[in-house]
């Protein structure tokens, strides 16, 4: 689907399948012992929303958020909603303070997709030039610690974007070159506006390379970065279409020292990357089909591709792992009844159930510490609520904050090695608002402008979540809502979709 450019991006439409986890969780005797947390609820600059990215790491060691959130000047050209159409502006959240990061010279819009350890922020931003066939341009942006918007350039064309940044100061995602796409090839690899071919970038030091693509495709994307400058992401391997999908096959890569190393598939021709740790380990979903209808989540290391399988159905998704080799996604059970959050370590995997009742959930972040975070949703499309998953037990993240705080918490998008949790949640009036959760007794933060500071009392009971369903089963159209809701990588600025 195309988009208004602005920064309105569009998820990877790397066609991610989606996952239900197997045999419903046995009963405990009592309910596992879950964190308890103080809720800040990070403010707009003076629109309705502020919201998170998805899939990216958008919260640091030090607790440190960032995202986006409208202002309150209308955006004549977004084409959505009026009540959705406002200019939005990168944001970073710390101690209770909203710092507006602003735009390059002439854009209107900018949002925050990942921050580093040092508070450097990695985003895009409209910087006043406008493509012929899109519109306003945006184009991968750096925001130093010490403040100002760096435009980081593209390979000739009007797009790039960035999605992590490591501690070395280096940015890995994709640019546009001058190569025209009129098969829109680069939008059926990421999703992402396509006048010209993407491929994977790398900024660092004022320069950008260009990581090439796996043997003569055509367009590649870099979707993870980390603290040895090894990037995971997706290309194409050839330049001529497969008959069952209409485009090339696409295939994961690991980029290391100049060099695009193609990790294969399961035996299908569509593979992506969810996520990549220190070690070099490397996450994500592949066909093992021809056609598509069989996908399963895998574990690249050192070499070899692992296939994760699932819960007994057809299709599993990998969707972060830690540093400690263990992957989150989601996968679905026996006859692809339900699709379940997923813990995968050392080739065990482990069903993390559901919140109540719900038909679909599925895993967003994980840390080494054992904790996931993800989202449980009644019909795999609406009714979603963030759930934190820890000591073996899964509870709706909504039952550790006070009642009356005004916030349903919907997404639960990162976790933290301190158990620090960043999402996005919505307001009784429907405005969407970015939260961050701190565990008890962890907090040094204080409240001042731009969050409100909720702390959850002791003596509040948490509801544990029940692994079962009993209202229904999953179906074809369940699915396609829940592949939807996977493939997002990118912010919405909290606007409706068009229609």
């Amino acid at each position: 689907m195309k988009t208004r450019t602005g920064i309105l991006v569009t998820t990877a439409a790397v066609a991610l399948a989606v996952l239900s986890t197997g045999a419903p969780l046995a009963a405990q005797a009592r309910p596992a012992k879950h964190s308890r947390y103080t809720l800040k609820i990070l403010d707009t600059l003076g629109g309705p929303h502020s919201q998170v990215n998805f899939y990216s790491t958008v919260m640091n060691p030090r607790g440190t958020v960032v995202g986006g959130a409208s202002t309150s000047v209308p955006d004549p050209i977004c084409g959505f909603d009026a009540p959705y159409c406002f200019y939005f502006h990168a944001i970073k959240w710390r101690d209770g303070v909203l710092t507006d990061l602003g735009t390059l010279g002439g854009g209107n819009n900018s949002f925050a997709i990942a921050i580093n350890g040092h508070d450097a922020v990695a985003g895009i931003s409209e910087n006043g030039l406008i493509d012929e066939v899109f519109g306003p341009a945006f184009v991968a942006t750096l925001w130093k610690k010490d403040g100002g918007a760096v435009e980081l350039g593209t390979f000739g064309g009007s797009f790039s974007l960035p999605n992590d940044i490591n501690d070395r100061g280096q940015l890995a995602g994709g640019a546009e070159n001058t190569i025209p796409d009129p098969d829109d090839l680069g939008g059926a690899l990421i999703g992402l506006p396509s006048p010209t071919l993407w491929h994977a970038a790398l900024w660092q030091d004022g320069s950008v390379q260009d990581m090439g693509t796996l043997g003569d495709g055509p367009a590649s994307f870099a979707l993870f970065l980390n603290e040895h400058g090894q990037v995971a992401g997706v290309s194409y391997t050839s330049a001529d279409p497969n008959p069952e999908t209409g485009i090339p096959t696409i295939d994961p890569f690991l980029w290391e020292n100049g060099r695009m190393t193609d990790l294969g598939s399961l035996g299908g021709l569509l593979g992506t990357v969810g996520g990549l740790n220190r070690r070099g380990q490397v996450t994500g979903q592949s066909n093992v089909t021809r056609d598509g209808t069989i996908n399963h989540a895998f574990l690249w290391d050192r070499g070899t591709l692992h296939d994760l399988g699932t819960l007994g159905g057809s299709y599993s998704t990998g969707n972060g792992i830690d540093d400690s080799g263990a992957v989150v996604g989601g996968a679905t059970t026996e006859n692809n009844d339900l699709f379940r959050a997923v813990r995968w370590k050392n080739g065990h995997a482990t069903n993390l159930g559901s919140l109540n009742e719900d038909i679909c959930s599925y895993a967003v972040s994980g840390n080494s510490r054992g904790q996931v975070v993800g989202i449980s949703i009644s019909d795999c499309d609406q009714d979603a609520r963030a759930f934190l998953w820890e000591n073996g037990g899964i509870v709706d993240l909504n039952s550790l904050i006070p009642p009356g705080s005004g916030l349903l918490l919907k997404e639960a998008a990162f976790i933290n090695e301190a158990g620090e949790i960043a999402g996005n949640g919505v307001l009784e009036n429907g405005d969407g608002r970015a939260f961050v959760l701190i565990p008890r007794g962890n907090d040094g933060h204080d409240s001042a402008a731009g969050a409100l500071e909720l702390s959850q009392a002791d003596e509040a009971p948490a509801t544990q979540g029940r692994a079962t369903v009993t209202h229904g089963k999953l179906t074809p159209q369940m699915l396609a809502a829940m592949r939807t809701r996977l493939t997002r990588r990118h912010g919405d600025l909290g606007r409706k979709a068009p229609k």
